[in-house]
């Protein structure tokens, strides 16, 4: 599977240093990377320009950050795990967006899903991605699944000062493991913790809906395609009690972001195959509104 690339600039915003304001061109990045080489993008950034990181301060309204995002789930099977999102951003008791995208693929074995404060978020996950390909190129390997997991840790944890403002980013970060063929599923608080969880997760505003949903869906030894089925319901479920959750949209067309990651890599599944599971869950509803019986 391809990789998602990630494209930087030529140049960077301007930056103010010594009371006056320069920007760095190509060729003076260069020499800033080559005086002081890094594995970790993240600190070059740091060094060379802090305005592009999601932690940063910026000036001016702060509107464009509002906006939240929930819901994410994650069931881990014995092939794989599946990672999905609904679509719905707020801000405030208001819908912000109706199809926002909250679940990426973070490199060729592993995904990251966001909820809460969507700006800084995205910002963090198309950082993250560039991270993770930076470290590979300069190391010449990739970092193992728990190293990406540390990584995006250190990350989150970078944002405290935002999060302290109410700005918090809560990712949900899977992937499968190639070191000991595992699927695993990474959790974590605003102050960078992190946290293996066992069999399903779920985290936003939704997520004790979920988390109660999946707690009687979960199979251990489920399929993937078992486990598409589950996260959907998981989903439905949460936006039944939770205002902040988007169920599918079947008249827009918007159906949950899934995302499986296996022995054979991240791979986004296409609109059409949720679009059939989302059909095949609302015709069960029709009959039992509440969701299927779990079985004792």
């Amino acid at each position: 599977m391809a990789r998602a690339r990630v494209r930087l600039s030529c140049t960077t915003p301007t930056t103010r240093r010594t009371g006056r304001l320069m920007t760095m061109n190509t060729d003076e990045m260069k020499r800033a990377f080559l005086a002081d080489p890094t594995s970790s993008f993240t600190q070059f950034l740091e060094r060379t320009s802090p305005r592009l990181l999601p932690n940063a301060v910026r000036s001016g309204s702060t509107e464009d950050l509002s906006p939240t995002a929930t819901t994410i789930v994650a069931v881990a099977t014995p092939s794989g795990v599946v990672l999905a999102g609904d679509r719905r951003a707020t801000m405030g008791s208001m819908i912000a967006q109706r199809d926002i995208q909250k679940v990426f693929a973070a490199d060729e074995f592993s995904a990251v899903g966001i909820a809460g404060s969507a700006g800084l978020a995205i910002e963090l996950v198309k950082l993250f991605r560039v991270e993770l390909e930076h470290y590979e190129k300069i190391e010449g390997a990739p970092l193992t699944l728990d190293g990406k997991a540390n990584r995006l840790a250190s990350m989150i944890r970078g944002n405290l000062g935002m999060a302290l403002q109410g700005f918090v980013v809560l990712p949900l970060f899977v992937g499968w493991d190639v070191s000991c063929a595992k699927a695993r599923i990474f959790s974590y608080d605003a102050t960078g913790g992190c946290y293996e969880e066992t069999g399903y997760h779920a985290i936003g505003s939704g997520s004790l809906f979920a988390k109660g949903s999946l707690k009687k869906l979960y199979r251990p030894k489920a399929t993937l395609k078992r486990a598409v089925q589950m996260c959907v319901q998981a989903l439905f479920d949460a936006a039944d009690d939770d205002s902040a959750t988007g169920g599918p949209d079947v008249l827009r067309r918007i159906y949950p972001v899934v995302i499986a990651v296996d022995a054979s890599g991240a791979r986004q599944l296409p609109e059409t195959e949720i679009a059939e599971v989302t059909d095949h869950v609302l015709a069960g509803r029709a009959t039992r509104p509440d969701g299927p019986e779990a079985r004792l």
